[in-house]
C-alpha cells in the first residue's frame, strides 16, 4: 500500500466536504452509535462523521500510519490498525467507512470483508475515479498536460486508482447488499486572492517536482525514459505561466474530482 504524508492529505483533501454533505446521507448518521473510519488519515472525514452523527455517538479513526493518526487525534480518538487486520471483536461497529483507501490496496474485496466483519450494520467507502478528473485552466497547456501526466500515471500504478463507482464489485464479493452508489465531486478552485496552497502548487509545478515525485510509477508504464523528460520541460514551462498569470491575478483553475459513494449492508444485519 502506498504511503502519504500530511501534506498531500491535505493538499488534496482541502475542503472536501465544505460546500455539502448530502453525498453522506445514506450512512443514516443521525442514527449511527459506533462508527469507524479505517484509513483515516488525518481524521478529515472522522471530523465530519463526528459533527454529524449524534452527541452520544463514539467516532473512532484507524490508522496504519501513527504519524498521521497524531493529526486525526485533534478530532475523534484513534486506534493503530491494519485495514486488512482491524484489532477490533466482531460487530463492534454499527458503521464503518472508508475515503480513498480501496483504490490503494490491491484487494478491495478483502478489506471490504474484513470491514464487514466488525459492523453490524453498514459499510461504506467514498472513492474517486482519478481517471475522469477534469481541468479548466486559464492556462492553456495545463489541461492536456495534466492528462497527459494522469494517464502515464494509472499506466504504471499496481492499484486501480480509478475504481470510483466500481467498489460496488468489491463489495458484492464480499458478500454485501449494495444498497447505493451515489456521486460526489470534489471541486477545488483557485483564483485571486491566491493562497499559501496555490502558490505552492505553482512553484512546485514551475520545478517539476510534482512530476519527480511520480517518475518512479509513471516509468512503469508505456512512458519512456525520454518521454517523460520530455513531458516534465513541458510541464516546467506550463508552471511558469502559471505563476506570471498568478502575478497579474488572471490564473483561475477549477478541478473536479468524481467520488462514489458505495453503501453496503452486512447480510446478517437486521436478521
Amino acid at each position: 500500500m502506498r504511503e502519504f504524508s500530511e501534506a498531500y492529505l491535505e493538499r488534496t483533501r482541502q475542503g472536501m466536504w465544505d460546500d455539502t454533505r448530502t453525498a453522506l446521507s445514506p450512512l443514516t448518521l443521525e442514527s449511527r452509535e459506533r462508527i469507524l473510519d479505517v484509513g483515516c488519515g488525518t481524521g478529515e472525514l472522522s471530523h465530519v462523521l463526528a459533527d454529524e452523527c449524534p452527541s452520544d455517538c463514539e467516532v473512532i479513526g484507524c490508522d496504519v500510519d501513527p504519524t498521521l493518526l497524531e493529526f486525526a487525534r485533534e478530532h475523534v480518538p484513534v486506534v493503530a490498525g491494519n485495514a486488512l487486520e482491524l484489532p477490533f471483536a466482531d460487530d463492534a461497529f454499527d458503521l464503518v467507512v472508508c475515503q480513498a483507501l480501496l483504490i490503494n490496496l490491491p484487494d478491495p474485496a478483502a478489506a471490504v470483508t474484513e470491514f464487514a466483519r466488525v459492523s453490524s450494520d453498514l459499510v461504506a467507502a467514498v472513492e474517486p475515479d482519478n481517471g475522469a478528473v477534469e481541468i479548466d485552466s486559464s492556462v492553456a497547456a495545463e489541461n492536456s498536460l495534466e492528462q497527459r501526466a494522469r494517464r502515464a500515471y494509472l499506466d504504471g500504478v499496481d492499484t486501480d486508482v480509478s475504481l470510483g463507482a466500481d467498489a460496488r464489485e468489491a463489495f458484492e464479493k464480499a458478500g454485501l447488499e449494495v444498497l447505493e452508489t451515489r456521486r460526489y465531486d470534489h471541486v477545488r478552485t483557485v483564483e485571486p486572492p491566491y493562497g499559501e496552497a496555490a502558490l505552492t502548487a505553482a512553484r512546485r509545478k514551475a520545478t517539476g517536482s510534482g512530476l519527480a515525485d511520480d517518475r518512479e510509477t509513471m516509468l512503469k508504464g508505456a512512458l519512456t525514459a525520454r518521454e517523460y523528460d520530455d513531458l516534465r520541460g513541458e510541464w516546467r514551462e506550463m508552471g511558469r505561466d502559471v505563476i506570471e498569470q498568478m502575478g497579474t491575478e488572471s490564473y483561475h483553475r477549477i478541478e473536479r474530482v468524481p467520488f462514489f459513494v458505495t453503501v453496503g449492508r452486512v447480510e446478517s444485519a437486521g436478521r
